[in-house]
């Protein structure tokens, strides 16, 4: 039956909402080897599916939700309000296939899930570019400017960039209000910092971290494929994925980390 009712429920709805919750949480995840950031967002997507969709029933009322919240209810972990001056929670965003009106969306849902009011710091992994052309200020600057919006707004305390090289990264932090506090350089391209790089940022204090994420961690085709294998026989080429965001709650002291999850949105496209 569980199966059959979340089909009939992503066949009416708009929206997909889909939060793993914390995975260390998650017994099953805790004793897999450590699997790369795209498997990891895989497994987890498939798995908040399966378990979402076993525990639908055929209720009527739930047939007509414009928005689906497809969550695991045991993984879900809000911050307990006193000990929040005692945790740092950052977020990476993954704009997939959407606009930076999106950005807002994410921060909202992220606060929401995790109960605060806002996120230490958000760094944002360029959107993808069509092919022939390459990531330009042009490119980057509605997005960031949306970003800043909610450093404005105190949902965001600081912002932060991924695989800019020195001239981008020149051109941000120049015409950006509000400059960004970090920049992302993935292992897989260089096994040293570019020297041009790691001085410009010395230079304005912008801090350098490290990721092995891949260009696209979740594309259109795998997020398809997961939602078939998921809920099998769903119409799952109507639906697009629109952003991921990888979140993580640390505990300041001793640097350990306390929870982690996934969230995204996804919409469906009838068309």
């Amino acid at each position: 039956m569980g199966t059959d009712g979340a089909r009939a429920l992503l066949e009416r709805a708009a929206t997909l909402t889909l939060q793993t919750g914390n995975l260390l949480n998650w017994g099953c995840l805790r004793k897999k080897c450590p699997a790369t950031p795209g498997e990891e967002v895989r497994d987890c997507i498939q798995k908040t599916l399966t378990e979402w969709s076993s525990k639908i029933g055929q209720d009527p009322k739930q047939e007509i939700l414009e928005v689906l919240e497809c969550t695991v209810a045991q993984a879900i972990e809000k911050i307990n309000p006193e000990e929040r001056d005692e945790l740092k929670v950052s977020a990476k965003l993954f704009i997939v296939g959407s606009n930076s009106s999106s950005i807002r969306d994410a921060v909202d849902l992220a606060c929401s899930a995790l109960g605060v009011a806002q996120l230490d710091s958000v760094i944002i992994a360029p959107p993808p570019v069509e092919d022939g052309t390459s990531l330009s200020l042009e490119y980057l600057q509605p997005y960031w400017q949306e970003l800043e919006n909610l450093v404005q707004n105190k949902k965001i305390v600081a912002i932060g960039t991924s695989d800019l090289d020195k001239t981008l990264l020149e051109q941000l932090y120049l015409w950006a209000q509000v400059k960004p506090s970090s920049n992302q350089v993935n292992l897989a391209s260089c096994c040293v910092m570019p020297p041009d790089l790691t001085a410009f940022a010395k230079q304005f204090d912008i801090q350098l971290l490290t990721h092995n994420d891949p260009k696209e961690l979740l594309c259109e085709a795998s997020f398809q494929e997961v939602l078939q294998e998921s809920i099998q026989n769903t119409k799952a080429h109507e639906w697009i994925p629109l952003w991921l965001l990888r979140y993580s709650v640390i505990v300041k002291s001793r640097g350990i980390i306390k929870s982690k999850g996934y969230i995204m949105q996804a919409k469906r496209n009838a068309s």
